[in-house]
């Protein structure tokens, strides 16, 4: 029996370790208590004149222990900023009208469903002008200021199969059967799908009845954007046969306003997406690739007529992802997104296809890791640009680029931080084993860092695997660090912001040679000195957590492990993951039926005969994208071959929300930091007996 709860007791004591009772004097390091005096900026909106920026703030409510969203407004000449929509409730999605002189959101403080607000700012009324049954998304006002557009969930009838006996009244009967037929029926954070369509709307900003635009058994996808006479609306989505298995390809639509009738402008394989119109309407940009069935693919920007000929990209030369594009005021370029060698930057791309970048260091709302992406931005009438930026010891604030200059608007955090030491990050140099090929990584130092010390070491890896960490803030790191570790973080091959080539390092062959690149950042997080090469742990969630699982079933050098919401058996990951569609056509190339042995070579559960790591497995009860009964498996080998584990779960949790509520992200962090020492030297012999 006492084996069956070892995860909770780890949890539990984790839970009492994060929020203890108050300390005698006032700590000086990061504690998980400080999660919840955390915020920052998200969904940065300029004022097309330039003078203000509507931004979500965001922060945790203590007493719910979730996020809280407010709107607040920033004069960008003086620096002095006020809370807009604030109170019960989230309020999220600020959406200037095309003269400034409204905004529109979304709201829920009145109860129920997500409603869409406009906001009068001469004279600060607000009125809620519609009756939604679901959230709209991807608001865009009509040139004239009349009309809002927004795409919205219509919900369909339930499938059902037989009938059940009629029920007599008053009679308490259990639930009626649940019929699934799609082959998408649940989505990571969202759970089991309401049966439905996505399809686009109009709305008077003055308040009425939504018109619906769109129909049909398809999926239409915003943001939208309107053609500068208002007579039509732009979107993509899928209404090809056979969508439903096509994950990745999309179309280009062109909507009538008047009539509904919509109108395809692109058709090829692959997906193409965010059309934005040009000022004068005479041209779209949007996002896209030829689908080469890669697991990784540059996203490029690409112009065509307004009539869908004379397609071209303009970012061939950029050998980069690009995200958000945004026409200048004067449709002679357009502005965008992407990451480069794990910082993400924003450039203006002319139409001939010069770049020259505009801003950089931005950053996005994910606090627990350090990733690269998510930042977000907007561009004024006149070129300046708001983003979200921030940097190894600060959350994401709200920064403005203007004529040459980059201005910090907003300091969340420096009363947090005023009187918290936080782990310097510092950029470490790595040559790869394999191939010399050099490996950008970063170390995290504990707080008041000794050189003369050798410290114990943590080695977290980032998920995706097409993903890429950087110098940007992150609670885990940071709680690590400052319990007494050095902490390595590296973007192995396979890493995005590096080019198409060495992301694909690893096509059809993950995990394979970042397992080499990562041992290379650890041997040189030794080489500098500051690290004891008997104190080794590794850690890492998703794709990080697929590779904790490789790394300990190849080599013995680590004292723990600690592997968070890993897949551990591809074949049972496909056929029970979120994205059952996607996987097997860009990762494989086959079914698991097809190639059972390719995929089960790939498998962590393959190694687990070579296992004698303690390793600890942690995964949210709600994860869709790597199920829980992949984390169950490697708990269960684990066990049966008597090598020190326990199983922790996270009640409510999804795959991308593992993190999302404040007291559990520290008491994850702190269950790791449990588990760790338990195999620390300096651990009793009594403390490793226990964890069997």
């Amino acid at each position: 029996m006492r084996n069956l709860v070892v995860g909770w007791v780890v949890m539990l004591a984790a839970v009492q370790a994060a929020f203890a009772a108050p300390a005698a004097a006032p700590s000086h390091v990061f504690e998980g208590r400080d999660l919840f005096g955390l915020q920052w900026v998200e969904d940065p909106q300029i004022r097309p004149d330039g003078r203000e920026i509507a931004y979500v703030r965001m922060s945790y409510d203590i007493m719910s222990d979730r996020p809280r969203q407010a709107i607040w407004l920033m004069d960008a000449d003086t620096g002095t900023q006020t809370p807009l929509v604030s109170g019960p409730g989230a309020h999220f999605s600020p959406r200037w009208s095309p003269d400034g002189s409204r905004l529109a959101y979304v709201s829920t403080s009145e109860g129920g469903h997500p409603q869409l607000f406009v906001r009068w700012m001469q004279t600060g009324q607000a009125a809620r002008i519609s009756d939604l049954s679901e959230s709209p998304g991807g608001l865009a006002w009509s040139p004239d200021g009349r009309s809002i557009a927004f795409v919205m969930l219509i919900p369909d009838e339930k499938s059902k199969l037989g009938s059940s006996p009629e029920k007599p009244e008053g009679a308490t009967w259990a639930e009626p059967l649940t019929v699934i037929t799609d082959v998408s029926y649940r989505a990571d954070g969202a759970g089991y799908l309401t049966p439905g369509y996505s399809h686009a709307f109009v709305v008077s900003a003055d308040g009425g009845f939504p018109r619906q635009l769109t129909f049909g058994e398809y999926n239409e996808e915003g943001p939208l954007s309107w053609t500068p006479d208002g007579r039509y609306l732009l979107l993509s989505g899928n209404r090809t046969a056979g969508w439903r298995l096509d994950p990745v390809n999309s179309q280009v639509y062109r909507v009538s306003v008047a009539d509904a009738a919509i109108t395809p402008l692109t058709n090829r394989a692959g997906p193409d997406q965010e059309p934005k119109v040009s000022p004068d309407g005479s041209k779209i940009a949007y996002l896209g690739f030829d689908d080469r069935l890669l697991g990784y693919q540059n996203v490029r920007l690409y112009v065509m007529d307004r009539d869908g000929q004379g397609s071209h990209s303009l970012t061939d030369e950029l050998d980069r992802s690009v995200e958000a594009a945004v026409w200048a005021a004067d449709g002679r370029s357009v502005y965008v997104q992407y990451v480069d060698k794990a910082i993400t930057k924003v450039a203006r791309v002319s139409l001939n296809g010069h770049l020259e970048p505009v801003a950089a260091g931005l950053t996005g709302g994910e606090l627990d890791r350090p990733y690269s992406t998510g930042g977000q931005f907007t561009v004024a009438n006149n070129g300046s640009v708001a983003f979200t930026s921030g940097d190894p010891t600060h959350p994401s604030d709200l920064s403005l680029a203007r004529a040459g200059h980059v201005t910090r608007l907003t300091r969340l955090n420096d009363d947090l931080f005023t009187d918290r030491k936080l782990g310097e990050v510092k950029p470490l140099a790595v040559s790869s084993s394999v191939d010399k090929r050099p490996i950008d990584a970063w170390l995290v130092l504990p707080p008041n860092f000794d050189a003369a010390r050798k410290y114990p070491l943590i080695l977290e890896i980032h998920g995706g695997p097409f993903a890429s960490y950087g110098p940007s803030f992150s609670t885990d790191d940071q709680l690590y660090a400052a319990a007494g570790y050095v902490v390595v973080y590296a973007n192995p091959r396979g890493s995005t912001s590096y080019g198409e080539e060495f992301a694909n390092l690893i096509h059809h062959d993950y995990p394979g040679h970042d397992y080499e690149d990562l041992m290379s950042t650890v041997d040189a997080a030794i080489a500098t000195g500051h690290v004891d090469p008997d104190e080794l742990f590794v850690t890492g969630g998703s794709g990080g957590g697929v590779l904790t699982a490789w790394i300990v079933g190849q080599t013995h050098r680590f004292r723990a492990a600690a592997a968070q919401k890993p897949v551990i058996n591809w074949a049972s990951m496909v056929l029970t993951t979120d994205i059952s569609t996607y996987v097997p056509r860009y990762w494989f190339g086959k079914l698991p039926w097809e190639d059972p042995q390719g995929y089960w070579k790939r498998s962590p559960l393959s190694l687990v005969g070579n296992v004698t790591t303690p390793t600890l497995v942690v995964v949210g009860e709600q994860d869709f994208r790597t199920p829980v009964s992949d984390s169950e498996q490697y708990y269960a080998a684990l066990k049966l071959r008597a090598i020190p584990t326990a199983l922790v779960k996270v009640p409510g949790a999804s795959h991308g929300g593992l993190a999302a509520r404040p007291s559990q992200s520290a008491a994850k962090a702190s269950a790791i930091l449990a588990w760790f020492e338990r195999y620390r030297t300096a651990a009793t012999e009594p403390h490793a007996a226990n964890a069997h």
